[in-house]
């Protein structure tokens, strides 16, 4: 098929790297635009357009797909099919509207559950034990088009937002693949979402990333693994210097009681609301992660220490 893809983040790489090795003509990535990133800021093309510049593919970042002159230039590829997974861009009716066979998404949970932004972390921090990937086709409605294709994937109780990201990116190149070929044969069947149980996955801000240790302990748990690794659930350590402030990436629920805050042994057991956290991955400002063995030689956290 002739195609256009649009994406930006890896999770976008992983669907555009399978459909190219599945021999489709992708005759043009769409990203967002370079972003500084690094010590020194200096503009950096995002994971898709590295991607598709080192593939030989043409790459377009335009700041909005709503500019008359970028529609017209989608319009103008003569395109079977565009497919968008994580742009980061509301697109158009009439980009949208574009490609002959229309324009297909790749979205990252059992829609529709979950619309928006922030899918893989809500899933984690709601405490779902399943997920999935979708292929949807996409109206102007936010995740609101129909679905023809789906894959499930379970969420384990070590799940972080990195680690099912990368399982729901595989499981996702590999449905959009497998979908392509009914969609050009016409046998694609496009199922209608249910309007019951719709949900909206906000976009994770830092500025809630604090624990708080007086929440449930499966509360904070399910925060620590959906937060991780960004932006990161953070708490602070007292130190002879002052307390400085730690991000817990991997976390476990332990079933203790404990005063909320208060270490409950000298292995990172940490007292909550309800319940108790191990914590099991950690994080210094300004450090490398380590996991919790590790930490605790160069920060040792003895028994009733009380954490910020």
């Amino acid at each position: 098929m002739r195609l256009a893809f649009l994406g930006t983040p890896d999770f976008a790489v992983t669907a555009l790297a399978a459909i190219v090795a599945a021999g489709h003509e992708v005759v043009c990535a769409y990203s967002q635009p370079p972003a500084p990133r690094g010590r020194g800021h200096a503009l950096k093309p995002s994971p898709v357009h590295a991607f598709a510049e080192a593939h030989g593919i043409a790459v377009r970042t335009p700041a909005s797909m709503r500019d008359p002159g970028e529609i017209a230039a989608f319009a103008a590829l003569d395109l079977d099919a565009a497919v968008v997974v994580a742009f980061g861009q509301i697109l158009p009716g009439a980009v949208l509207e574009a490609p002959r066979l229309g324009s297909y998404n790749v979205h990252g949970s059992l829609l529709p559950r979950w619309r928006g932004a922030a899918p893989i972390q809500r899933a984690i921090m709601a405490g779902d034990a399943l997920t999935g990937v979708q292929v949807m086709r996409m109206t102007q409605g936010l995740d609101e088009g129909p679905v023809l294709s789906s894959a499930t994937v379970r969420i384990g109780p070590l799940d972080t937002a990195s680690t099912l990201h990368d399982r729901l990116a595989a499981a996702g190149a590999e449905l959009i693949v497998r979908t392509l070929p009914e969609i050009e044969a016409g046998t694609a069947v496009a199922v209608p979402q249910a309007a019951e149980g719709v949900t909206y996955a906000k976009k994770i801000s830092a500025k809630f990333a604090r624990l708080d240790w007086t929440k449930p302990g499966a509360v904070l748990d399910r925060k620590i693994r959906g937060m991780s690794p960004f932006p990161g659930a953070w708490f602070e350590l007292p130190t002879d210097k002052g307390p400085v402030r730690v991000k817990a990436l991997l976390s476990r629920f332990e079933d203790e009681a404990g005063e909320p805050g208060v270490t409950l042994d000298d292995h990172l057991l940490v007292g909550t609301g309800e319940g108790a956290v191990r914590l099991l991955r950690l994080q210094r400002e300004g450090k490398g992660p380590q996991d919790a063995d590790v930490f605790l030689r160069g920060n040792p956290v003895p028994a009733a220490t009380r954490l910020g």
